[in-house]
């Protein structure tokens, strides 16, 4: 990441993902899919960390280098910012429900980079960004299709 220089720095998010205790089953597939992104230029990870809170609500934190095992993950364990201070892992974890493992992920959009990198210069700023849920696209096609089949 020091290599890059901030006013080339694509939009940064994050995601946290949370596996309910003895349900989650991991099939393997994330890996390879979040290194398709990465391989695709498409992202760039900036930290990774697994999150655990236990029933009384304490929290462990863990960076991906702490991981014994990390399979194709290792190519982007070098890579990585640990960006996270120890306020930022509570804020995060008070999101999980006690006995629930989470993973933490902050990327960097390197296919919007050049477009923001532009309205930087241009001397915009960001305002407000937002995600709309996948649940909440489907409900609306959903009540869409179901408007225009009544309306026939």
């Amino acid at each position: 990441m020091t290599d890059v220089s901030l006013d080339e720095l694509g939009p940064v998010d994050y995601v946290i993902v949370e596996f309910p205790a003895g349900t989650s089953s991991f099939t393997g597939e994330m890996a390879p899919a979040l290194l398709a992104l990465v391989d695709a230029g498409i992202i760039r990870v900036i930290d990774v960390l697994i999150l655990t809170k236990d029933e009384d609500g304490s929290v462990d934190a863990m960076e991906l280098s702490d991981v014994a095992e990390l399979g194709e993950l290792q190519m982007l364990e070098a890579q990585l910012a640990e960006l996270l201070a120890e306020e930022d892992v509570a804020h995060l974890a008070a999101a999980m429900d006690p006995g629930t493992t989470a993973g933490v992920l902050i990327w960097e959009n390197l296919w919007a980079a050049p477009f923001a990198s532009a309205v930087r210069r241009s001397g915009g700023q960001l305002i407000a960004d937002g995600r709309i849920p996948i649940q909440a696209i489907i409900a609306a096609i959903e009540a869409d299709e179901e408007a225009e089949t009544e309306g026939d």
